[in-house]
């Protein structure tokens, strides 16, 4: 019954969210402020973890592929297959789920508890549309996330390799440049549309849905001699 409650409390909020549309020249800077929050600030953790797991992947490839009848450009090839269906897609958006989802939840979870959200309520606002639409359109650029991500994996692989002198960089670019096959693209395509999705609508409810008591500084008046109350 209590999971039954959750997802009754998650189909309600998606109803509030595209319920009664805040302005626009209002939703328009919430939502500006989202995509610097929550994409371009994580483009630096993205970078640094995508160059250097295809790095990991190109070496671990490179030492194990010692197989004399494999040709040396299934280096390039399993790299660029590992980064573009895996890595980026789900490690990637592993990261980004706790980077995004934690900040996402702990700032509404915030304005719950400091009384922000009943404060726009009063003042005949949509909360859940001001809170939480934006971050569904900002996470909208999401793919771009991961398209930087695989491009800088497969960067990472090839100068991994090159400067490790594991492969010439000629072998490398012809496994890299392989023949793509169309049926492995609905895979990571999946990936990319969907997690942006389901992230916004499903990490703000704990944060919207909690409740709290604001803690304020109350000062003691010492009580009178005579011990009678004023």
């Amino acid at each position: 019954m209590n999971m039954l409650f959750h997802i009754g409390n998650y189909f309600l909020m998606l109803a509030k969210v595209f319920g009664k549309f805040t302005k626009w020249s209002v939703l328009k800077r919430l939502i500006f402020a989202d995509i610097e929050s929550l994409i371009i600030g994580s483009m630096g953790i993205v970078s640094f973890i995508s160059f250097f797991v295809g790095g990991v992947v190109a070496i671990q490839t490179a030492l194990n592929l010692d197989n004399p009848l494999l040709p040396d450009y299934l280096v390039g090839y399993a790299t660029r297959q590992s980064v573009i269906l895996e890595f980026a897609p789900t490690f990637i958006s592993i990261i980004m789920a706790g980077k995004a989802g934690s900040f996402i939840t702990s700032s509404i979870g915030t304005m719950r508890v400091t009384e922000q959200i009943d404060a726009l309520e009063v003042m005949g606002i949509n909360t859940y549309n001001y809170l939480i639409f934006p971050k569904i359109v900002a996470l909208m650029l999401y793919p771009f996330v991961i398209t930087f991500s695989m491009f800088l994996g497969i960067f990472g692989g090839y100068m991994a390799c090159v400067y490790g002198d594991f492969h010439r960089p000629q072998v490398l670019s012809m496994g890299f440049n392989w023949i793509l096959f169309p049926s492995t693209s609905p895979m990571p395509l999946s990936k990319l549309y969907y997690l942006p999705l389901s992230w916004p609508p499903s990490l703000p409810i704990m944060g919207i849905t909690s409740r709290g008591v604001l803690c304020r500084s109350v000062k003691q008046v010492p009580p009178p001699l005579s011990g009678r109350a004023c």
